[in-house]
């Protein structure tokens, strides 16, 4: 039977990201993608100009309807909120369907390169750790895993020594994994390898370990690389791939997309060119 997730995030027309990432990713790994819209938006929140529908009073409505409908989630995956309120409405749709064999993966949206989201706020912040200690799963890159353990963000990415800057992310990770999580993958860390080459990381987490992900680094910020990489992480673990092995695989697809964008100039808000590459996500890994 084919396994359903959940996926509550924003639905953007531009900007190849939230609900319009999650979508395409999940088809293309073998899942069913059931969206909970938590805004409409002519474009992501980047773009200069943009119109956004907020839709806070109208999750209850996708609850209370998929609850007597007698609906069942393998996953349930949450991406942007806008506010406190949405996180609320995020805690009753969890108290209504999860089960003991359904996972919450909860990429906390609130920040990155050290600076915070329009939407954010000290309270949204608190509900957000929360949140998170109800996840198995957690995909915050370092800004978020700054603010998520009130540590330094600036200290931390100012570290020379790439030993010394895993060793201070693994402690801020394990120490958040105390409180819930099974799983942190901390992503998009900038670091230099012993060559003197750029790469980038992406850090697994347990309470036990970590496990150093490690891939090309290629310039430029481009939209909804966190909600793709999320979406395969949610998606591979639906279909029992290995958490490591999606790890990879997520890496190898992202670096696709990213160097093919940089090639054809992409605007960074438009985000990736990873449609062609989705088919590189169809075989389970385990």
């Amino acid at each position: 039977m084919t396994k359903k997730i959940a996926v509550i995030n924003d639905l953007s027309g531009f900007g190849r990201c939230s609900l319009t990432a999650a979508i395409s990713v999940l088809s293309a790994m073998g899942v069913q993608a059931c969206p909970l819209p938590t805004a409409i938006l002519t474009a992501q929140t980047e773009y200069p100009s943009y119109y956004c529908d907020d839709y806070t009073d109208k999750m209850e409505y996708f609850r209370s309807e998929w609850e007597k409908m007698g609906q069942h989630f393998d996953g349930i995956y949450t991406g942007y909120v806008a506010s406190v309120a949405q996180i609320n409405q995020i805690f009753r749709f969890i108290d209504t369907f999860d089960t003991p064999d359904t996972f919450l993966l909860v990429d906390p949206v609130m920040g990155d390169d050290g600076q915070t989201y329009s939407m954010y706020t000290p309270s949204l912040l608190k509900q957000m750790q929360l949140l998170v200690q109800r996840a198995d799963i957690v995909t915050p890159n370092l800004t978020e895993l700054c603010l998520l353990t009130d540590a330094n963000y600036q200290n931390i990415t100012q570290m020379k020594d790439s030993d010394e800057l895993f060793s201070t992310i693994q402690g801020l990770g394990q120490q958040l994994c105390k409180t819930g999580p099974q799983n942190i993958i901390v992503t998009g860390i900038h670091f230099q390898k012993e060559d003197g080459t750029k790469a980038m990381g992406n850090l697994l987490i347990n309470r036990e370990s970590a496990s150093l992900f490690s891939f090309p680094y290629v310039s430029g910020s481009y939209s909804g690389t966190g909600d793709l990489f999320a979406s395969c992480i949610a998606a591979g673990i639906a279909r029992g791939d290995s958490i490591s092995s999606v790890i990879q695989l997520a890496g190898e697809f992202l670096e696709l997309a990213l160097l093919d964008s940089v090639k054809e100039h992409v605007p960074c808000n438009d985000g990736v060119n990873y449609e062609q590459f989705l088919c590189h996500l169809g075989t389970p890994h385990f």
